[in-house]
């Protein structure tokens, strides 16, 4: 096993924004609809599901491209779709994604490819999936290969993002590795298909263990036996590397001279639905940074132990790799408040796991005793809580110019060392109304000095169900009091 040297994999995060990738596959929509079981239905035995959420993003090749761009890759995405309300869906959805340029061509005699997920108690209870896995046209192949050959000369790397969904035919396929080496631009590709020599000059290729399995003879319970034939397929295919994802037991990065493994981070798995996406969009993004691949695929490792340890489809940002390499290193202290969407997908973590998510909000400058009798208050009645942290900008409106006396980068690093506080997010409004209507907490809590219907947000929050909490407070503690103690001083 190979040990990743994490200061450097950091430095390389943030060549990471901006790297422009080609991505080719077949995308798909991702439905979910969450509930909860309590009963067995009368008419059969199976269970009854009230539904009480339900959710839709991009899967598929669609997930790639959604993991490029919280990692901060700009992408050039070209996939098929029907002429279908899903295609609609799924438009829209990328229409979304700051830095995606999309080529959707329509072939009108498919479906859009969709999956749709129950879930309850954390657990899927059924997937119903809506496809056909026939090959594309030629005519619709040769649309498909313009556009991405097109986008090719300002890209630092082609994705073949293969789903066996049709789209990812063998003359396409073929065509695609020939510019891109023409052009000489690396192929990364995600292989579904038990035979990688349609693959050939593809400069890496990203197989799970059982993927490689149906590919290849030979014993894959040891590292050498994975080394074997994963060196046997390179040379029959002719494909430069492989990068053999292993579940729990890490990666193995393999190539005719030389192997590298890397052991996989011990956390607890909720989902590995898309992890294999993460893992091919971060470690496309680093080799289209110029990143070398050995470091690229370190930090695709990372990137798939968090992963694992959210929800459904789920994506890592840039945020999420900082403060696990942080977490890791032990060194860096307190991590920064993560951006608005890393954060929002946190919090539907917690929520798809059934974890009661709390919020409070303030100025927090100068942490005093009644801050923290709050905070702790708060926590109490919530399994997580959010805490929204007025912006310098904010606080200086409201609070006058001279304050606040500790900026908001402090401020989020004191609330977030507190064991009471799982995470803090900043935002610029006066209040924290708009902020509410995105987390959508359990529980919203102010201090006792306010009353319900002055709460900023009670009436939204009590619109769903949820609850507010007018918490006990330590008595005689003020910033304003103290900073005016200081000044007379």
């Amino acid at each position: 096993m190979i040990a990743p040297d994490l200061t450097a994999l950091a430095e390389r995060i943030t060549a990471l924004q901006g790297a422009r990738v080609v991505c080719v596959g077949d995308v798909m929509l991702d439905r979910f609809v969450y509930g909860e079981v309590t009963r067995i239905s009368p008419e059969a035995p199976i269970p009854v599901c009230r539904v009480t959420n339900e959710t839709a993003m991009l899967g598929g090749a669609g997930n790639v491209v959604r993991n490029l761009v919280s990692v901060g890759a700009l992408v050039d995405f070209v996939s098929v779709t029907g002429d279908d309300e899903i295609a609609g869906d799924i438009g829209l959805l990328l229409r979304d994604l700051a830095g995606v340029t999309p080529t959707l061509v329509v072939d009108t005699g498919r479906p859009t490819t969709s999956k749709m997920r129950y879930v309850a108690g954390g657990q899927q209870l059924l997937r119903a999936d809506r496809e056909v896995t026939t090959p594309i046209s030629d005519d619709v192949a040769d649309s498909v290969f313009a556009a991405a050959e097109a986008a090719l000369s300002g890209a630092g790397a082609l994705i073949v993002s293969d789903y066996g969904k049709g789209t990812i035919t063998d003359r396409l396929v073929a065509r695609l590795i020939a510019a891109a080496k023409s052009a000489g631009k690396p192929v990364i590709v995600d292989p579904k298909s038990r035979d990688f020599g349609r693959y050939a000059g593809a400069s890496l290729i990203t197989p799970n263990l059982k993927e490689l399995g149906e590919a290849a003879d030979g014993d894959l319970s040891s590292e050498d036996g994975i080394v074997a034939a994963a060196r046997g397929r390179l040379a029959a295919a002719g494909i430069g590397a492989m990068l053999v994802t292993r579940g729990a037991q890490g990666m193995s990065l393999i190539a005719p001279d030389r192997a590298d493994h890397f052991p996989s981070r011990a956390r607890e798995v909720f989902d590995v639905s898309g992890a294999g996406d993460t893992v091919l969009a971060v470690l496309a993004a680093g080799i289209a940074a110029g990143t070398p691949m050995i470091e690229a695929a370190q930090l695709a490792n990372v990137a798939a132990g968090i992963v694992v340890g959210k929800t459904g489809t789920a994506v890592v940002y840039a945020d999420d790799l900082h403060a696990e390499l942080g977490e890791m290193t032990g060194l860096s202290g307190p991590q920064p408040p993560l951006r608005l969407a890393a954060a929002l997908d946190r919090i539907r973590t917690w929520k798809d796991r059934g974890e009661k998510v709390g919020f409070t909000n303030g100025c927090f400058d100068l942490l005093h005793p009644g801050h923290v009798s709050l905070l702790a208050s708060a926590r109490s009645t919530c399994d997580r809580l959010v805490v929204g942290l007025n912006s310098d900008a904010s606080v200086k409106r409201l609070k006058g110019e001279n304050r606040p006396m500790q900026n908001e980068a402090a401020r989020a690093a004191v609330l977030s060392s507190l064991e009471t506080v799982d995470l803090v997010v900043i935002f610029d409004e006066d209040t924290p109304e708009a902020l509410l209507h995105e987390v959508r907490p359990d529980i919203l809590v102010k201090g006792a000095d306010y009353t319900v219907e002055t709460v900023v947000g009670a009436d939204l929050v009590q619109s769903y169900g949820g609850k507010v909490i007018l918490a006990d407070i330590v008595p005689g503690f003020s910033t304003t009091a103290t900073i005016a103690r200081m000044n007379a001083s």
